[in-house]
C-alpha cells in the first residue's frame, strides 16, 4: 500500500484519503491501484456502512492525474492502456459499491477530482471550494461514460458550460448546478460529514442499499433496467429482522439498532 493513500476505519465509517498534498492530491497510477484495494476492503467489511472520500492537507480534494508521473506511467501506448484500465476499474468499483459514499471536498476539485466526486453518492463541500474540468485548455478528450455521469447529475446545459468554458466554478455555483448536495463553512465540514455518516450508518442498511440500487436502475434506459432485482431488494427489506426492529423501536419510542439482516 502506497503512503500516498490512507485507509482508516472509524466505527461504521470507512475513510479513503488521497494523500499527495504537495501536488494538490494529484493521483498517480499507484494511488489508483491502492484506491481500488481500499474500496474492495470496505465493501467486504460488514462493519463498514458508509465510505467517505477526501483529500489530505485541506487545500484540495483531488486535482486530477499527477502529470509529473506521465513520463513513467503513460510513455507508451501499452502504458496508457494499463493506466486507463486501472482508472476505469477504480471508478467501476466506486460506483458499484453497495455502501453509500460521500465526497468531503475542501479546496480544489479539478478534472479527475470532479469525476471522482461525481462517482460518489453525496458531495459536501466547504464554502471556499473550487471546481473545474480544464480539458478544453489541455486538448483532452473525455469518454462518454464520464460525460454521461455529469449529465445525469447537473443536466446537459451545465455539462456543456463546465466543459466549454473550462473555468473554475465557486461552491455556490456548484450548488446551484446540483454538482454538490451541501455547502458548509470550512470550520464545520468535518463535523457535518461525521454527522451525515453517522446518520446514514444508523439507518437500516438494507433500505439504504436498496435505494442506492433503485436509483442506479432508474438512471438507466427503461429497457436496460433489472426490474426483478428491484422487486427483490424491496422484498428483502420487508422480510428482514431490521423491519421488525424498526417497527418495535417506533412503538417503544426508542432508537432502533439495525443489524443489516
Amino acid at each position: 500500500m502506497t503512503d500516498k493513500m490512507i485507509s482508516r476505519k472509524d466505527g461504521k465509517t470507512g475513510w479513503m484519503i488521497f494523500n499527495n498534498p504537495e501536488r494538490h492530491n494529484a493521483v498517480s497510477l499507484e494511488m489508483w491501484q491502492a484506491a481500488e484495494r481500499i474500496l474492495a476492503d470496505f465493501e467486504n467489511d460488514p462493519e463498514i456502512r458508509v465510505v467517505v472520500l477526501t483529500g489530505a492537507g485541506g487545500k484540495a480534494f483531488v486535482s486530477g492525474a499527477d502529470i509529473s508521473k506521465f513520463e513513467s506511467e503513460r510513455a507508451s501506448e501499452k502504458a496508457v492502456e494499463e493506466y486507463n484500465a486501472t482508472t476505469e476499474r477504480m471508478h467501476a468499483r466506486l460506483t458499484g459499491l453497495s455502501k453509500p459514499t460521500i465526497a468531503m471536498i475542501r479546496g480544489y476539485c479539478i478534472g479527475g477530482g470532479v469525476a471522482l466526486a461525481v462517482g460518489c453518492d453525496l458531495r459536501i463541500c466547504e464554502e471556499g471550494s473550487r471546481f473545474a474540468i480544464p480539458a478544453a485548455k489541455l486538448g483532452l478528450g473525455y469518454h462518454l461514460p464520464g460525460v454521461q455521469k455529469l449529465i445525469d447529475l447537473v443536466g446537459p446545459s451545465f455539462t456543456k458550460e463546465i466543459f466549454f468554458t473550462a473555468r473554475q466554478f465557486s461552491a455556490a455555483e456548484a450548488a446551484a448546478m446540483g454538482l454538490v448536495n451541501r455547502v458548509v463553512p470550512a470550520a464545520e465540514i468535518e463535523d457535518k460529514i461525521k454527522e451525515y455518516a453517522e446518520t446514514i450508518a444508523g439507518n437500516a442498511p438494507l433500505t439504504v442499499t436498496s435505494i442506492k440500487k433503485l436509483v442506479g436502475e432508474a438512471m438507466k434506459d427503461p429497457e436496460a433496467r433489472d426490474l426483478a432485482m428491484c422487486d427483490r431488494v424491496v422484498r428483502e427489506c420487508f422480510a428482514s429482522q431490521d423491519y421488525i426492529e424498526g417497527r418495535r423501536a417506533f412503538m417503544e419510542k426508542r432508537k432502533p439498532v439495525f443489524a443489516g439482516r
